[in-house]
């Protein structure tokens, strides 16, 4: 039995979208009454399909069993991921205010580098030089938007780590699949109510999961996505000799990236001063990859540098490492 057909039989008027290979999305709005799909890397609404709120809410909860998680009035956000990568999203009323949203992001493909090249996402020159800055153990922040193909494209970067690195892959809700001999998986956990005579469940964050990284011994910090305090503890582990790593932010540009990062480590309330937070973040990383929806096709659009920050302007000094892909000029700063 695959993944997906573990939460199919609960899902029925809606399983020729799941199993349809085009379809990379399935979103189910306002209780039911109305259903999306993205399908070509466009969304499109499917019109006279709906779900009763009743066994849609029965469903959600179903699901989550079947991943091994739960969903109520108590805890009504559920974050669970198949075996596969599949991602499945939901949330109950209150906070879900139409009624029950649901949303499955299946996985469809793992895609090689040389695949991403194929379909345009970035040049054959570009994925050459990318593979140089792995190799190189350089620390990789890849940016965009949500659904732009920035875990394909760390996916994709991290199958050329070489094969005898200690790789330590974290992530939030883990969905990155990497095939290498020596690779250690965490993940974090939310805090769980109790349920009858059981002990409430602490919360585990991602900055707890890195500062335990330090002690397994890494080659590789592989974050799947950077979101908050944790990007302190990130900066402190590249910082103090931890190379070749990888990871992802939401941002729209590689500027606001950066921009980003620096207002995460300001959650985590360690007084770091602004100055100092801009120069660690420009000796942690060296490059920025923006990945972003150019029409129907996802592409590379901006690649630069950091080549240190500037105290006098406040600016961090970058270049664009192949100015004809880049959105910005070459010796552009920011």
């Amino acid at each position: 039995m695959s993944s997906l057909d573990r939460i199919l039989p609960f899902l029925r008027p809606i399983e020729d979208l799941l199993r349809d290979p085009e379809v990379t999305e399935v979103m189910v709005n306002c209780g039911g009454r109305r259903v999306f799909v993205e399908r070509g890397g466009a969304l499109e609404a499917v019109p006279g399909r709906s779900l009763e709120v009743r066994n849609l809410t029965v469903a959600i909860k179903n699901i989550a069993r079947a991943c091994g998680d739960e969903i109520s009035e108590v805890q009504p956000a559920l974050d669970a991921r198949l075996e596969d990568g599949s991602r499945v999203a939901a949330m109950f009323p209150p906070c879900s205010v139409d009624g029950p949203t649901l949303t499955v992001r299946k996985f469809t493909h793992r895609y090689t580098l040389g695949e991403l090249v194929s379909v345009g996402t970035l040049t054959k020159t570009l994925a050459d030089e990318l593979v140089a800055a792995v190799r190189c153990r350089r620390n990789i922040l890849i940016s965009g938007g949500t659904g732009t193909g920035k875990t394909t494209l760390l996916n994709a970067l991290a199958a050329t780590i070489p094969a005898d690195d200690r790789i330590v892959l974290i992530e939030e809700t883990s969905e990155i699949l990497i095939d290498k001999p020596n690779l250690v998986r965490f993940e974090a956990r939310r805090s769980q109510a109790p349920l009858g005579q059981e002990a409430p469940l602490p919360a585990v964050t991602i900055a707890d999961l890195l500062r335990a990284t330090l002690r397994h011994r890494p080659d590789r910090i592989l974050v799947g996505e950077v979101r908050g305090a944790e990007a302190f503890d990130l900066l402190q582990a590249l910082n103090t000799g931890h190379q070749g790593a990888l990871s992802t932010i939401h941002a729209n540009s590689a500027e606001q990236a950066l921009a980003r990062l620096a207002h995460c480590v300001l959650t985590a309330n360690v007084g770091l001063p602004h100055h100092s937070t801009r120069e660690a973040i420009a000796l942690a990383f060296h490059l920025v990859v923006h990945i972003d929806r150019v029409g129907r096709r996802r592409a590379i659009t901006e690649v630069v540098s950091l080549d240190g920050y500037d105290h006098a302007s406040d600016r961090f000094r970058l270049h664009a490492v192949r100015p004809e892909a880049a959105t910005g000029k070459e010796g552009e700063t920011a």
